[in-house]
């Protein structure tokens, strides 16, 4: 295995290489000389005056300069619709005073796209599949299949303008909750997926540890320290927000370098398609015993992050911290490449100031960001009360943007006046640790953005698309990401009307009323208190009054779950001609999981009435009724790839260079979904479950053994007079964290018949018992 991490760096290296000579070569793409695509930007994500020449009919004229090299988009564009890429031509356009834009026109079978960089070429091809092919090509889930032969005519002219400069995407938890163990190609098509969606920022933690590894070896750490010290990819989120440090670990040299070849990678291909790679900055993140190995530096230990020691933070106005920073940058310039944008966040969730002037801080951590990058920008977390008016008060705000986590969170916001005008992003986190649940509060998105945008005097620069993990919830991708190209508001029922058409590829009445549905239910969730779904009991922790799996989740349904269940009997009376998509496929697990884990929430309150009740033939019907759904559940998720824990597993066990690496990642992976950590993080600090989903091989091996270890204790109690028996969940959960047992990474199961199962499930009666378990059919949570 450790060939196989050295090839992969190899891989990763040479690839980086060759990308441009691929795309530019890609069957049906443009011919372009006097440039390769890599050079097509610069390292810092902007477009050079004229980057090449293109030569094919119905491009820049022969000879003509052009603003940019289209190939990066074309080598995107074949590989998201090989059958079909060569029916468009994209032609590059300068950018206007009024930043991106793009056209779209053309007969059939010869599209014309307009753009005024790759990615907003890309742009402008989803714009087309969608308003005039009537596909989607969504995250996750495609209908594009359903596309003719000849792509239709576009009738008149396509036009849309960026009506901000910034579209943002992803948390700083990413990486942790969406899989730190994937390759380049998945990132790879991640990042396409984005272009496609109007996205140019992109948050990249790939790598992060490298400069932090190779500056601190000028300070005092032997390489070995310093691996010891950096925890596993999946927890380094935490690491770089200060929370956190060597868990995990410790981490092996060819895995640094192996995340720092493909950290350079991601980079490379965001600005070969002009989109800017958001890099972590530095703020002064140190091991606790910095200042005793350099004299004249002072720290301030940060105390405790839910259980966690912090890192200590090294005081930016001091004499050592300039000299570190600039080791930092440029150890990340020369391995990453330069960059313009740079993510960091002070004093994150409770970090603790001392006796530092916060202020002169600020500035200092400015200072050496703009010593380094001069002009860049540094780009931080609206959450909680961060960024505070005394933080703000020494930075040059221009120079800022905050990426808001709380836009559709809170009633009563007003940004302009917390922040001092501080140019920031409407931001979004519609998901919490990964969780599989739907939904999201797109009413106050289509409401507000435009809203706010339009108020005299505001700050409002960008979107900012913040779940903490990625890779379903397609639709609230979709519309979040639409608000930036739209030049007014967007009419919800409208918007989801069309959606549910091009999510198929073609019209149905049943799918239609199926996402009519979902908007009036999960996709209409009121603000003032969450902006995420709540998740379900089936990943709770055993408790008759369990309301929650994830300890900060809501604990009470926050839409009418009848909604979703009358989404899934219409998307089961979708055409026949429309399930065959991927798209329909995805959904139909989706809304069938989700209506069965919602009704784990009326099923609890009645199994406690019945056991309060010391009824034991109610609560035993009720118990074979719950574990009966929890088997249902767990084949129903594993007749698709994405809702399977085995990929997850095996892509962690791949990076390692020998069978202890391997141990030490799998780990990494599996504990992140369940204990999250050791034990008193995860019991006393609350962040068991936290990452819950609904994946098959958690369901049948975390969550359904939990629950049937503790009914069969309140069985036992009800029938002796006794009390039930304590269980030890750590150790339970924590035996599976370390285990090895080996998933399935390929589906099995007919998703439409297992779907089909669960309509039949939910609309069974419920199971017979006593007077006492009916009355438990009232106290759903909540009420």
């Amino acid at each position: 295995m450790g060939r196989r991490l050295i090839l992969r760096c190899r891989a990763v290296l040479v690839t980086t290489a060759v990308v441009a000579m691929t795309a530019a070569t890609a069957p049906g793409a443009p011919r372009v000389s006097g440039t390769t695509a890599s050079a097509a930007t610069t390292a810092s994500g902007t477009r050079p005056a004229s980057a090449g020449q293109v030569t094919e009919p119905g491009g820049t004229r022969p000879g003509a300069a052009v603003p940019f090299d289209p190939a990066p988009a074309r080598a995107s564009l074949e590989r998201l619709l090989p059958s079909r890429a060569a029916q468009f031509t994209l032609i590059p356009v300068e950018e206007s005073a009024s930043g991106d834009r793009f056209t779209v026109s053309g007969g059939a079978g010869a599209i014309e796209v307009r753009g005024t960089s790759p990615a907003t070429l890309l742009t402008g091809v989803g714009w087309y599949l969608e308003r005039v092919a009537g596909v989607d090509l969504g995250w996750p889930g495609s209908s594009v299949g359903r596309l003719p032969g000849t792509l239709p005519a576009v009738s008149g002219t396509l036009t849309r303008s960026a009506s901000v400069p910034h579209r943002y995407a992803l948390n700083d938890t990413d990486e942790g909750y969406s899989g730190a163990y994937r390759d380049f190609a998945s990132y790879q098509r991640d990042i396409d997926l984005m272009a496609l969606h109007g996205v140019n920022e992109v948050f990249v933690p790939t790598g992060a540890e490298y400069p932090y590894y190779r500056a601190l070896q000028e300070f005092g750490y032997s390489a070995a320290e310093l691996r010891g010290w950096i925890p596993a990819p999946a927890h380094q989120g935490w690491w770089l927000l200060q929370n956190l440090s060597g868990f995990g670990g410790p981490v092996s040299e060819q895995l640094v370098e192996a995340r720092a070849a493909l950290g350079r990678q991601v980079a490379d291909h965001l600005r070969s398609l002009g989109m800017t790679p958001v890099l972590p900055g530095f703020f002064g993140t140190v091991p606790a015993d910095f200042a005793s190995r350099n004299p004249g530096a002072v720290t301030v230990p940060q105390g405790k992050w839910v259980g966690f020691d912090r890192p200590d933070w090294l005081d930016p106005t001091g004499p050592v911290f300039a000299r570190l920073a600039a080791a930092y940058y440029r150890a990340q310039e020369a391995r990453f490449g330069a960059g313009d944008m740079f993510k960091m966040d002070l004093l994150h969730e409770g970090g603790i100031p001392g006796p530092v002037d916060v202020a002169a801080a600020a500035g200092a951590v400015q200072q050496a960001l703009d010593t380094a990058r001069p002009g860049a920008t540094w780009v931080m977390l609206g959450w909680q009360n961060n960024p505070t008016p005394t933080f703000l008060s020494g930075v040059d705000r221009r120079r800022l943007l905050i990426v808001d986590g709380l836009s559709d969170r809170y009633d009563g916001l007003d940004r302009e006046a917390a922040w001092g005008g501080t140019p920031y992003a409407f931001g979004t986190i519609p998901n919490f640790g990964g969780h599989t649940s739907v939904g999201a509060n797109t009413d106050a998105w289509v409401n507000r953005f435009h809203a706010w945008l339009g108020k005299e005097g505001s700050a409002l620069r960008g979107i900012a698309y913040l779940p903490e993990a990625t890779g379903g919830n397609p639709a609230a991708f979709d519309l979040f990401t639409e608000l930036a190209w739209q030049p007014g508001p967007i009419d919800q029922e409208s918007w989801f009307a069309a959606y549910a058409a091009r999510r198929y590829g073609g019209t149905d009445p049943h799918a239609a009323a199926a996402w009519e549905q979902l908007r009036r239910g999960p996709y209409s969730m009121r603000t003032g208190t969450w902006s995420e779904p709540q998740d379900g009991l089936f990943a709770a922790r055993p408790s008759l009054t369990a309301a929650t799996a994830a300890k900060w989740s809501p604990k009470v349904m926050r839409y009418d779950a009848a909604t979703v269940e009358r989404a899934l009997v219409e998307l089961l009376q979708v055409a026949p001609r429309l399930r065959s998509t991927d798209a329909y496929r995805y959904d139909l697990v989706d809304v069938a999981r989700q209506a069965l884990t919602n009704r784990s929430r009326v099923l609890l309150p009645r199994i406690r009435t019945a056991y309060e009740a010391e009824d034991l033939t109610g609560f035993r019907a009720l118990v074979r009724e719950w574990q009966a759904h929890e088997e249902l559940l767990g084949r129903l998720v594993g007749s698709d790839r994405r809702f399977l824990v085995g990929p997850w597993l095996a892509d962690a066990r791949s990076w390692g260079a020998d069978p202890a690496e391997q141990d030490r990642l799998e780990y990494d992976a599996r504990s992140i979904l369940t204990t999250w950590a050791g034990k008193v993080p995860s019991e006393t600090g609350g962040l068991h479950d936290y990452a819950n989903r609904e994946w098959s091989g958690l369901v049948q091996d975390v969550y359904a053994p939990r629950w049937a270890a503790y009914f069969a204790s309140l069985d036992r109690a009800l029938v002796n007079g006794t009390q039930p028996v304590a269980v030890d969940w750590f150790a339970r959960d924590d035996a599976w964290a370390r285990g090895h047992q080996r998933y399935p990474t390929t589906p099995t199961g007919d998703p439409f018949a297992l779907a089909g199962e669960v309509r039949a499930a939910l609309a069974a009666p419920a199971a017979a018992g006593s007077a006492a378990a009916r009355r438990g059919t009232a106290m759903l949570s909540g009420r």
